[in-house]
């Protein structure tokens, strides 16, 4: 493919009217859908999965965190692949692995094929969601259009937090815990047969390649904090040689990143604005809380017999709801009452919802715990738009693939850690009412400083 400057690639095909917009918008839609369902139903049957394959806490760890780490790992090259070989191209991809690896994931004999397969769904969630934002950067121009389609599309993880707990709480119970990955085989097939036909095509090589060296310190970085912080429970020095690897291949990946300048797969450059910086780090602390309490709370509440998984997934569904509710008006809402009150007030609101659960006794009493999430899902709702449109609005087009891959590196770092570092808290302190406290009072934290970053720096 010859260079080309930015959007040349199907310049004349891509949509100006409302109505092709639309269905672009819903090919994304279900794009991030096959994602964020494939997440949500994980998290709620990680305890059937334990009790199959008598897993322990550390096995099923690795069963969200194989997906969220590879995801998080690849997302950088999952951008790039789609600034330089076509946007369109890197979705349908991605949608397609992701539909294999959960089909792979249904028929799993072990947790470690179960833990394997989770991984290539994550290569595909790479592959999917930068190319996803990438393509609404170009298809609208417009930042308030933009900031209202980012809003929809942002919905759509509360909406498949709806979907999934109570889809898969009804599939556990009737079925088994298989059948939550069979569900996302539709949504895949429908997700490629959409974009292959509405979906524009269009690249930026502008003088870049891939970067096999930054590729690859990046991996060992994030990849070793993820190690050391999910085996320092088990004790001995494997996690403090993992954590020397990531800190060295850190200290590497800076280095060669800053002598390849704008041809580098991370160009820092681009952390010279305050209010992208500031929009990556607040959505790391977000999804740092959020996701610790999606995979805590349910597996507590089974585990101690107070919950089964439909209901588990029932009494998870207001958080999700309030999320789905307000994330399509969070773009409105950021016009009027501007995008640092609208970043810093929602993850400001998840802390506090990570501390009300903090107060609960292992997650009773239940209204207690729905009031924590559902302020939890309130926070969410209003920033993960704005958070995202801050990100995407700060570059030229020619970089919306990379800023969208750093963004959503952003998040499911976040999330890896989180998951990680509460998962080990919460056995530290021996599980229970005990592990579930020190877990939300840590995530709480951590959300009130990800609130005070964006009041300081988004503009």
């Amino acid at each position: 493919m010859n260079d080309v400057t930015p959007i040349e690639i199907g310049a004349s095909n891509l949509p100006r009217t409302a109505p092709r917009r639309g269905i672009v918008l819903l090919a994304m839609c279900l794009g991030i859908l096959i994602a964020q369902i494939d997440t949500s139903v994980v998290n709620l049957a990680v305890q059937p999965i334990g009790a199959a394959f008598q897993a322990s806490v550390t096995e099923l760890q690795w069963v969200i965190d194989a997906y969220n780490l590879v995801y998080a790992l690849l997302l950088l090259s999952g951008g790039l692949l789609a600034d330089l070989y076509g946007r369109r191209r890197t979705f349908l991809l991605g949608a397609a692995v992701m539909t294999v690896g959960s089909l792979i994931c249904a028929i799993a004999p072990g947790i470690d094929i179960l833990i394997a397969a989770r991984a290539m769904t994550g290569v595909g969630a790479a592959l999917l969601l930068p190319s996803s934002l990438a393509i609404i950067r170009v298809v609208w121009p417009e930042p308030a259009a933009r900031g209202r389609a980012l809003g929809v599309w942002a919905s759509c993880n509360g909406l498949a937090f709806v979907i999934g707990p109570t889809l898969g709480g009804l599939l556990i119970r009737y079925s088994s815990w298989r059948s939550v990955f069979f569900v996302i085989v539709p949504f895949g097939l429908a997700t490629l047969a959409l974009a292959a036909r509405k979906v524009p095509e269009s690249a930026d090589r502008r003088g870049r390649h891939i970067d096999l060296p930054g590729q690859a310190l990046g991996a060992l970085a994030l990849g070793g904090l993820a190690f050391a912080v999910i085996s320092g429970q088990a004790g001995g020095r494997i996690s403090l040689y993992a954590l020397a690897v990531s800190a060295a291949s850190l200290l590497l990946f800076l280095r060669v990143e800053r002598r390849r300048g704008a041809a580098a797969l991370v160009p820092l450059d681009l952390f010279r604005n305050m209010a992208f910086a500031a929009a990556v780090v607040t959505t790391a602390t977000m999804t740092f809380g959020a996701y610790g309490v999606i995979f805590l709370l349910p597996l507590l509440w089974q585990a101690t017999g107070f919950l089964g998984p439909q209901w588990a997934g029932l009494a998870l569904a207001p958080c999700a709801l309030v999320f789905f509710l307000l994330s399509p008006r969070s773009g409105r809402l950021s016009e009027r009452f501007g995008v640092r009150a609208m970043t810093a007030g929602g993850t400001g609101l998840i802390g506090l919802g990570l501390l009300t659960l903090a107060a609960t006794h292992a997650g009773r009493p239940l209204l207690l715990a729905e009031i924590g999430l559902v302020l939890t899902g309130l926070g969410m709702g209003l920033n993960t738009g704005p958070l995202f449109a801050v990100a995407v609005g700060a570059v030229a087009a020619a970089r919306s693939g990379t800023a969208s891959a750093l963004i959503n590196v952003a998040r499911m770092t976040g999330a890896t850690l989180g998951v990680a570092l509460l998962g080990s808290l919460f056995v530290l302190f021996h599980g229970g009412a005990s592990g579930l406290q020190a877990a939300m009072l840590t995530g709480g934290m951590v959300q009130l400083c990800g609130a005070v970053i964006a009041w300081i720096w988004i503009r």
